[in-house]
């Protein structure tokens, strides 16, 4: 019998009149799932139900088990047993977090990584401790999302801040563009055009053998407005991100496909392992989170206090080594966890910055900071 012939079967059971409360709640979830397996990444509408935190898919179920067991409501009990199992993979737990290897300091010649989305760079936050927090964080590459300011109206403005970033950062080289800035010790050797219009490639010289990195520093569309759900622009908003979203991943996909160097993609994908493009990310590159040792990751936060979602992802193709990965607290300065990881590359090849050929965009130069007036996308 299918998944959801399955789930069909125990909503069948628990609709009996002498069904007992927890097989009606198990039943009801268990429908809610199968619609979810179904339906989540192939219907616009069901990015709503799929924001769901994903430890839900892990708790209610476990919950109905044990109220069944307490009931002694055995056809309950396999029905919540049934839709745990089902809903493991959606709850974003990590179970490889807890036989991880012990963490062991990263080799000489890695590098360190950040990537956070700023929340609009300090828009509603004091400059000085925002500059301070980042200077603080010590990366040899930060991969920093939100470069703007929201305008409130599911547009941006662009800013430019380029004086107060070549005064904190006197060391490093910066590539802005899209809403996007790569700040980088390492040199840069390229700015590489992408077929996503929300990431920001450059390729980097790692130390030592100066064999290249590239890095993708990446911003997915937010699935909604933040606008009543009673009216119809909400609900066109959403239809219309989805294929925006939808956009993004396959032009990202090509484009790491079409990457000739190790690659780390990294950034705010606003998507949980619950939400239907977690299949697309999948498909990118190695999900680099069971080094942070979390069971339940998470790196974003509704409001304070509830840090139930993880939208924010750190991947690696073959060539890359990230030795260790931590998220940090952004001191209420986003709602979005810093993400830091070090990195190196594996076994050297016979290619040296020099045999590059790279196709550079004019969206960022090795030198420059330049801001695009053109660039005005919605929902970032």
């Amino acid at each position: 019998m299918t998944t959801t012939g399955t789930l069909a079967a125990a909503w069948a059971n628990a609709a009996r009149p002498d069904g007992g409360w927890v097989l009606w709640a198990a039943g009801a979830w268990a429908v809610f799932l199968a619609a979810h397996l179904v339906l989540n990444g192939r219907w616009w509408f069901w990015l709503l139900p799929s924001l769901l935190p994903p430890p839900v898919f892990v708790a209610l179920p476990a919950l109905l088990l044990v109220l069944s067991w307490v009931t002694g409501d055995r056809t309950a009990g396999v029905v919540a047993g049934a839709a745990l199992v089902l809903g493991a993979r959606q709850s974003g737990l990590v179970f490889a977090a807890l036989v991880r290897g012990a963490r062991r300091p990263p080799p000489d010649g890695a590098v360190r990584v950040v990537s956070w989305n700023t929340q609009h760079w300090c828009q509603s936050t004091d400059p000085e401790p925002f500059y301070a927090f980042l200077r603080g964080l010590d990366a040899d590459v930060y991969l920093l999302q939100e470069y703007h300011h929201d305008a409130f109206d599911g547009t941006y403005r662009l800013i430019d801040d380029e004086r107060r970033l070549r005064e904190t950062f006197p060391g490093h080289r910066a590539v802005i563009a899209r809403g996007l800035i790569t700040l980088s010790r390492l040199p840069v050797a390229a700015t590489v055009e992408t077929a996503a219009r929300r990431t920001l490639r450059v390729d980097l010289v790692m130390p030592g053998d100066g064999r290249p990195l590239s890095t993708f520093n990446v911003h997915i569309p937010v699935q909604l407005r933040l606008v009543s759900p009673l009216r119809a622009d909400f609900y066109r908003a959403v239809r219309t991100r989805a294929a925006d979203r939808e956009r993004e991943y396959r032009g990202l996909l090509g484009d790491v496909a079409g990457c000739p160097h190790p690659a780390l993609i990294a950034g705010d994908f606003n998507t949980t392992a619950a939400i239907g493009d977690a299949r697309r990310i999948a498909r990118l590159g190695a999900d680099e989170v069971a080094r942070s040792g979390r069971l339940c990751p998470t790196s974003w936060q509704a409001r304070p206090g509830l840090r139930w979602w993880r939208l924010d992802w750190v991947l690696s193709t073959p060539g890359v080594r990230v030795h260790s990965y931590r998220f940090r607290d952004p001191r209420g300065l986003s709602d979005h966890s810093v993400q830091e990881v070090s990195v190196s590359l594996a076994e050297p090849d016979r290619r040296t910055t020099a045999d590059l050929s790279i196709r550079h965009h004019d969206e960022g130069t090795h030198h420059a900071l330049p801001l695009l007036g053109k660039d005005r996308s919605e929902g970032q």
